[in-house]
């Protein structure tokens, strides 16, 4: 029964660069043998393969365009097309609009467009955007972060996790983040913006969201460098009563419902 768990591991949070041993935003979402590729940070590439060759993957899903959450997309490019990875078919690839031009013009150093779509068959993605990948039901809701951006909802085998990718707190964010097991959300900001300048979340923001969405759990990510892990997460209980931890590079957490780890504690 363990492989219908919903699992997260995290490949990297660095921002916006990566440090020595943390690559930038990136996850691999998993159930029943089948793998989503959450944001393709600077450097995650790498750490993907210790659990999935691109050839196995089933999406990528791509929350904004920021080289801290899409860089690696061009080294993936490469290496799908021109290395080893032998594709039946293009990766899946659902990501903000203009995504597959803006590959292209990083990649094509002729006249000739580089033929992104022998690699990537790309789906823009819009508010509210549903799709069914395997076991897993995804559901993209627009957020507020300045350029076009998307927070994630995944569903399956009875669990939610809800990703914010980056953003101010907004409605689109708690709404589809209601009730969901595991919120990960973003704790950039060390300090609280000037009004009408906030596009990321502070720790104390992600608790709140955690608890006007209801969650479970709460996991802070892409912590900025001004603050350390230790600190985001002591920050973020102060206004959430649930569990919170830190999305600690190469960590893999479980999701379940409630009732499942009361049944695990008294086993």
């Amino acid at each position: 029964m363990t492989n219908e768990l919903l699992r997260l591991t995290v490949l990297g949070c660095a921002t916006p660069y990566p440090s020595v041993d943390n690559p930038c935003s990136g996850y691999l979402v998993s159930s029943e043998g089948t793998h989503v590729w959450v944001d393709a940070g600077t450097g995650t590439l790498g750490p993907l393969q210790r659990h999935v060759p691109l050839d196995e993957l089933d999406a990528i899903w791509i929350s904004h365009l920021h080289a801290d959450h899409s860089a690696d997309l061009l080294t993936a490019y490469y290496g799908a097309l021109y290395a080893d990875v032998r594709l039946t078919a293009p990766i899946p690839l659902y990501g903000p609009p203009g995504i597959a031009d803006r590959l292209a013009d990083f990649l094509t150093n002729t006249p000739v467009r580089s033929p992104i779509e022998s690699a990537f068959a790309v789906t823009e993605l819009h508010d509210g955007h549903e799709v069914t990948v395997g076991p897993l039901k995804l559901t993209s809701r627009a957020v507020a972060h300045g350029i076009p951006a998307f927070a994630l909802r995944v569903e399956a085998a009875g669990r939610t996790l809800v990703y914010s990718g980056d953003t101010a707190p907004c409605d689109g964010l708690t709404s589809l983040a209601d009730g969901c097991d595991v919120l990960l959300c973003e704790a950039e900001s060390a300090q609280v913006p000037v009004e009408g300048d906030q596009v990321h979340h502070t720790p104390e923001d992600a608790g709140d969201t955690a608890g006007a969405a209801r969650a479970g759990r709460l996991i802070v990510t892409h912590v900025g460098r001004f603050l350390t892990p230790e600190e985001a997460v002591a920050r973020a209980s102060t206004r959430f009563g649930g569990p919170v931890a830190y999305a600690a590079p190469g960590s893999t957490f479980e999701i379940g419902r409630a009732a499942d780890a009361r049944e695990r504690s008294m086993s």
